[in-house]
C-alpha cells in the first residue's frame, strides 16, 4: 500500500487542503526532518462517539429535549 508522506511545517501552512484530502479518505505519514513523527488518518467515528442511551427505545421518533429538561 502506498502511504502519502507530508512535511509537518507542510501540513502546519496547508491544513485546510489536508482535512479536505483526510475527509476524503486519505491518510499521511507526518514527517519533521525527515523523521516519521506520527501519522493523521480519517477518525472512525464508531470509535469517536460511543452512544449513552437511544431515546428511540424510550418513545417512538425520540424524546424530546424540552421533556428531557423539565424531568431534571
Amino acid at each position: 500500500m502506498l502511504q502519502n508522506i507530508v512535511g509537518l511545517k507542510e501540513l502546519r501552512e496547508n491544513m485546510d487542503i489536508y482535512i479536505n484530502k483526510i475527509n476524503k479518505g486519505d491518510s499521511f505519514l507526518v514527517l519533521k526532518k525527515s523523521k516519521p513523527i506520527f501519522k493523521i488518518s480519517p477518525a472512525d467515528e464508531s470509535d469517536i462517539w460511543e452512544p449513552a442511551i437511544d431515546f428511540t427505545k424510550i418513545k417512538k421518533g425520540g424524546v424530546g429535549i424540552e421533556e428531557i429538561l423539565s424531568r431534571l
